[in-house]
């Protein structure tokens, strides 16, 4: 489709308000938002929230509020598809003044026993148009005599077929589908006709959606030719897989958008990773912009096989933004996490106002998600609980499979000493720290790792982090002391 003045693009995203807000459809989302602006037109949002029992306000609330954080926001007021039952029910009708849609009396339990007929005779059912060979006089007394009746689309025996902007023609054999229903006998609309008359009252010309929509699709365009309206473009978009290139499903792993929020991933992460995931700019770049993706975007770049969600390549991506952040990038995120660690039990106390930009410069190439720095480098903020079972083993030579007692007792010495060479220091900086370690070290005779790792074991409780000067000046020469003394106890202890 040419993007012209006549014919500006507007594209939607028209989600179901029935449970958190899916990856899956975040990526529709951000693609739909993609192709908007890239071709200077209108991203619009629908809320099909006609299940009135699922679609509660926090639901809505949790789509809108998902949005936001991706930076994914309509341009124009949503639209709420439970504001427009009367008029699908006016398109409805409309179709069958038009001849291709026609009254069906059928109740449920006559349905239900044809289904169940076929199913005994081993054959697919499929509505037998029963109510289509009504005459007109039969229709206005069953209407009068106030029989519940719903509305049917006439389908044809032809070929429906249209082109998709990813997966080229489709094409359904009209003969194999039934005439299905557009207006249930209670007067709610279905989906198809629901979806397809929203669609063209908000200017739709190009429907970005799943690939679970994509047999959908010929169907719809019956009812758009039904009601004299121009049909929009088609891309259905391959599924997300998992690692077992099975369908990413919301009831296995981590799927909400906002449960990755709260696990300490970027906005920029997400938009980045999931900009990728079944499409691409031409090249194998793994880190883009926004402003780049929108600059780049095109319908012809979407592989049609389905993209496997790789969590551990996500986690990796958002160390790289991560690594970037200044204080002031990260401190709300960081800060409502923080009362949330609080809260629970993870921290004492918090942190103070200065302490905070200095231990995030230090720490911050050294995670993956912001929920770390109260994780795997809590150690940032409180004294360690437990050392790395390994670690101790090899720099404390203390073991569940046994201690030795020798390697104990000298690196109990050595941790004795440093703690009261690092009490007397005047300044308690990197180049001071690191000239009393390896001034040791050549005195006792031994490399400056033999020093440095039982060090970083005893303040951090690990085997890995930061530079170990760069992060015992950082944690202070109170805490530093108090970290090696306990650290020197428990391996006296040999415990």
């Amino acid at each position: 489709m040419q993007n012209t003045p006549e014919i500006p693009i507007r594209v939607r995203f028209a989600p179901s308000p029935t449970g958190d807000l899916h990856v899956g459809g975040v990526r529709t989302a951000l693609f739909n938002y993609l192709y908007a602006r890239h071709n200077g037109g209108k991203f619009l949002l629908r809320i099909e929230d006609t299940d009135r029992e699922r679609s509660t306000l926090p639901a809505i609330q949790v789509i809108l509020d998902g949005l936001k954080w991706m930076g994914i926001e309509p341009d124009e007021e949503v639209v709420y598809q439970s504001h427009r039952i009367e008029r699908h029910k006016e398109a409805a009708l409309e179709i069958v003044r038009s001849g291709l849609g026609y009254p069906c009396f059928c109740n449920p339990d006559e349905l239900t026993a044809k289904r169940e007929a076929a199913r005994a005779a081993g054959k697919q059912f499929k509505y037998d148009r029963t109510c289509l060979r009504l005459y007109a006089s039969e229709i206005e007394a069953k209407k009068a005599a106030g029989i519940p009746w719903a509305v049917r689309v006439r389908v044809p025996d032809e070929d429906l077929r249209f082109q998709d902007g990813v997966h080229g023609e489709v094409k359904i054999q009209g003969s194999d589908l039934e005439d299905f229903v557009l207006l249930r006998g209670d007067g709610t609309p279905t989906y198809m006709l629901a979806v397809v008359v929203d669609d063209i009252d908000m200017g739709v010309t190009y429907v970005i959606r799943g690939d679970d929509h994509l047999l959908n699709t010929p169907k719809q365009i019956l009812i758009y030719k039904a009601l004299k309206s121009p049909v929009p473009e088609f891309a259905h978009l391959p599924l997300i897989l998992g690692t077992d290139k099975k369908k990413l499903s919301k009831r296995v792993g981590t799927t909400s958008i906002m449960a990755f929020k709260e696990m300490g991933y970027l906005p920029e992460t997400m938009t980045n990773f999931l900009g990728l995931l079944g499409w691409s700019p031409g090249d194998d770049r793994n880190v883009i912009s926004l402003a780049e993706m929108t600059e780049l975007f095109s319908i012809d770049g979407i592989n049609p096989s389905g993209a496997v969600f790789d969590e551990q390549k996500l986690r990796w991506l958002n160390g790289q933004y991560l690594s970037l952040k200044s204080w002031a990038d990260v401190r709300e995120a960081v800060m409502g996490l923080m009362d949330k660690v609080l809260l629970e039990g993870g921290l004492q106390a918090a942190p103070t106002d200065d302490y905070l930009p200095i231990a995030w410069d230090l720490i911050k190439s050294r995670i993956t998600l912001l929920s770390d720095l109260f994780g795997s480098a809590a150690y940032m903020f409180k004294d360690p609980a437990k050392y790395d079972e390994k670690g101790a083993k090899k720099h404390f030579g203390v073991s569940a499979e046994g201690t030795d007692r020798n390697v104990c007792r000298t690196v109990a010495d050595r941790l004795t000493t440093l703690a009261a060479d690092f009490g007397g220091l005047e300044t308690f900086k990197h180049d001071a720290l690191e000239e009393i370690v390896r001034k040791r070290a050549e005195e006792w005779g031994v490399s400056g790792g033999a020093l440095i790792h039982p060090l970083r074991l005893s303040v951090s409780g690990t085997t890995v982090g930061p530079g170990l000067f760069e992060l015992l000046e950082v944690l202070g020469r109170e805490t530093v002391v108090r970290r090696i003394r306990t650290a020197m106890r428990w391996v006296q202890a040999g415990n």
